[in-house]
């Protein structure tokens, strides 16, 4: 096979979703797998849904999940002056002619399609007719003569070969009466000027493909190899709709998942190696081919992704953690966090990260090292700290006082040799602990965070729960 090119094609008419984000790491790891370029082209061909934010919401989502492409960004409506000139070649080639009908009778032919059961198409009238019938003052548009017998066979990678009737097709409108191409034209046009061997899309555009392959056949251009992508549905088998996870990219990393562990499940939403789970971008660019797609519709699991995210925050290093945590933390209106809070974060990690499954439960859990004195304690807290708790409490203080090395191993055996002496569990000192020190009833090992905070930090919040 020769050096592919893929690229990735969104309309910028809203914002980068999941089922996007999947097809542009579909081609980013095809080209990487196979030493060729992955390039993306803004399809802003509808002006009036096209939006600047959307645009830059796409190309931040695609640098969050740290998807790399290569070249200058193509712009579809910049090209448009290009995409009508192939127009006009056909015409000259004898390929497309001029449509001289006007809205109305296209709608009669649409209402006659419908009544006699027939999907709406075209009827051709103007393939043939002689020019010199053409009405005054109408701007035409221009067709595109399509194959009237035979089959169009669409060789796909992923799907198989799909074979479509060509009296099932129309003469596609190319040009409007405006002048402006039509989408299936620029995008056709953009794909082979940019060098484009591989289409790698959902199979919502499978029916599109035969349209433009009209397009490439009369220009004699070479075929792309096409590969369409079965949708994302979502748990129950639906549509994947917004409750089920459809959401911009940029919402997943709002919502605390990591890019790595964003990239890692997208690539198992139809795809996949034997039966590895966790995979790494270097493992996915390695193994990574499109023999391995399936053809069935992918599932959304958010309980599956949490777990996976999980798995990744637990490889991230602390010192980057805690500079995630201190930024979502942060986001609080006046709420910056000094060097004390932030070195109390670092400290913290290794025991905050065991159980969290995103960034914002990472911060939630986390929150209690920020706080300055006095802290504030919950409702559960408080209930830890009423009656014994609080005499356990004042007690076990007493004898950490002057602890001579303070480690959570030495907290903690201080404790356990406390209860003992006190006929108690070690939790009926612990957990009153739990509560002075963090406000609530639960939180990483009690001990850990002892020694995190610091003898003063530990003494003085103690003595704030015992006023």
């Amino acid at each position: 096979m020769s050096v592919p090119v893929c690229r990735f094609a969104p309309s910028p008419t809203g914002f980068l979703h999941i089922g996007g984000a999947r097809t542009a790491l579909f081609n980013w790891l095809f080209a990487r797998h196979h030493g060729g370029k992955f390039r993306l082209r803004i399809e802003d061909t509808d002006r009036q849904r096209s939006t600047k934010e959307a645009v830059d919401a796409i190309i931040n989502g695609l640098r969050w999940l740290e998807l790399d492409w290569d070249d200058e960004v193509v712009h579809q409506f910049a090209r448009a002056r290009r995409h009508a000139e192939i127009a006009h070649e056909l015409l000259r080639q004898g390929k497309a002619y001029r449509c001289y009908c006007s809205p109305e009778e296209l709608e009669e032919m649409r209402a006659a399609a419908r009544a006699e059961g027939r999907p709406p198409r075209y009827d051709g009238r103007w393939r043939d007719r002689d020019p010199g019938d053409a009405p005054a003052g109408v701007a035409p548009a221009i067709r595109i003569k399509a194959p009237q017998a035979g089959e169009t066979v669409i060789r796909d990678i992923v799907q198989g070969d799909v074979v479509i009737r060509n009296d099932q097709l129309d003469d596609m409108i190319l040009l409007r009466g405006d002048g402006t191409p039509v989408y299936m034209l620029s995008v056709v046009v953009d794909d082979f000027d940019m060098g484009v061997t591989h289409v790698i899309r959902g199979d919502d555009h499978l029916n599109n493909a035969a349209r433009q392959m009209m397009v490439i056949e009369a220009m004699g251009w070479p075929v792309p190899v096409y590969a369409h992508i079965p949708l994302i549905h979502g748990p129950d088998g639906a549509k994947l709709s917004k409750r089920h996870g459809a959401l911009a990219v940029e919402a997943y990393r709002d919502m605390g998942y990591l890019p790595e562990a964003m990239r890692n499940y997208l690539l198992r939403l139809g795809w996949s190696h034997g039966d590895e789970e966790i995979i790494s971008t270097a493992q996915a660019v390695s193994w990574f081919d499109l023999d391995a797609v399936g053809r069935s519709a992918a599932r959304f699991d958010f309980a599956k992704l949490g777990n996976l995210n999980g798995h990744y925050i637990r490889a991230r290093d602390d010192d980057g953690l805690a500079e995630l945590v201190a930024a979502q933390l942060e986001r609080e209106p006046g709420r910056p966090l000094g060097p004390e809070a932030r070195a109390r974060l670092r400290a913290g990690m290794p025991g905050l990260k065991q159980r969290a499954r995103t960034i914002v439960e990472l911060a939630e859990s986390a929150e209690f090292y920020c706080h300055a004195r006095p802290i504030p304690i919950a409702e559960t807290g408080r209930k830890l700290l009423a009656g014994s708790g609080s005499e356990r409490l004042a007690s076990f203080a007493r004898r950490i006082e002057g602890l001579a090395e303070w480690s959570a191993q030495s907290i903690e055996a201080e404790a356990r040799a406390a209860a003992e002496a006190a006929g108690a569990k070690l939790g009926e000192i612990a957990q009153p602990l739990r509560a002075a020190l963090t406000g609530t009833n639960v939180s990483p090992p009690i001990f850990e965070v002892m020694h995190v905070l610091g003898r003063a930090e530990t003494m003085g919040r103690i003595g704030d729960a015992l006023k």
